[in-house]
């Protein structure tokens, strides 16, 4: 499996050029012969809050739609959705005409103010693949990959717009979600306005590819067998004693 993270600077309520950067961006990424491509959270908007939310289909992610129809790769972001409830920071992996969603669990500061945080923690499954989505300030909580790996993911996916002050608990994070659940991990954050760092990470916490802090596309090549052959070899995940914790 080729994944592939597309690191965009997104600009706070500029529509028209996030979109036309990601998908410039991830039509590279489709002609690398990705079978998965990331984009960071709230890829479209950042953090508008004067931007009318969407409902469902979501008409701004026609155009991914159809380059995933036409490359036959996943597509991972969030987008503002709204609902009978209110507005949610909205995960999605989009595979063609065929969608399944994750809400943010744990809104950051400000964002409570707007959004409704999500109440289940469960992998995305589309296209045959299981996908741990987490959003940004989600991954500081270990319970959050932690559920998602339990709950049968094939790799854990995180976006985000992580500030670039924090840049060296972002790495670290990563890095650590990987290695305690023996996993892969793509962690696509935005630049510019974040901190860029975006990492595929190995299960056994080798990192497969980085970003500096510039607009780019990271690509590595990831075989999901390897989670399983690691827990064999290294036996954290059998040993795990959850009726004490």
């Amino acid at each position: 499996m080729r994944a592939a993270c597309v690191q965009l600077s997104v600009r706070e309520c500029d529509v028209f050029n996030n979109k036309r950067r990601a998908l410039q961006l991830s039509s590279d990424a489709a002609d690398s012969g990705a079978d998965i491509i990331v984009l960071p959270e709230l890829f479209l908007t950042g953090f508008c809050y004067d931007i009318e939310p969407e409902r469902y289909p979501y008409p701004s992610l026609i155009p991914f739609r159809a380059l995933s129809v036409d490359s036959g790769a996943i597509f991972v972001g969030s987008i503002m959705s709204s609902s009978d409830r209110g507005t949610h920071n909205m995960g999605f992996c989009l595979a063609g005409a065929e969608m399944g969603f994750y809400s943010k669990t744990h809104p950051f500061g400000d964002e409570k103010k707007h959004f409704i945080p999500g109440g289940i923690i469960a992998p995305v499954k589309i296209s045959g693949l299981s996908i741990g989505l987490e959003i940004c300030y989600d991954m500081r909580f270990p319970e959050v990959a932690r559920k998602l790996c339990e709950s049968g993911a094939d790799l854990l996916v995180t976006i985000a717009q992580f500030p670039a002050e924090r840049i060296h608990h972002w790495r670290s994070l990563v890095i650590a979600r990987a290695i305690e659940n023996q996993i892969h991990h793509i962690a696509c954050n935005a630049c510019g306005s974040a901190g860029g760092s975006s990492m595929i990470v190995g299960p056994g916490g080798e990192v497969l590819a980085e970003a500096d802090d510039e607009e780019c596309v990271i690509i590595a090549d990831i075989d999901p067998g390897e989670r399983d052959r690691l827990r064999r070899s290294i036996t954290c995940w059998e040993d795990r004693r959850p009726e004490l914790y």
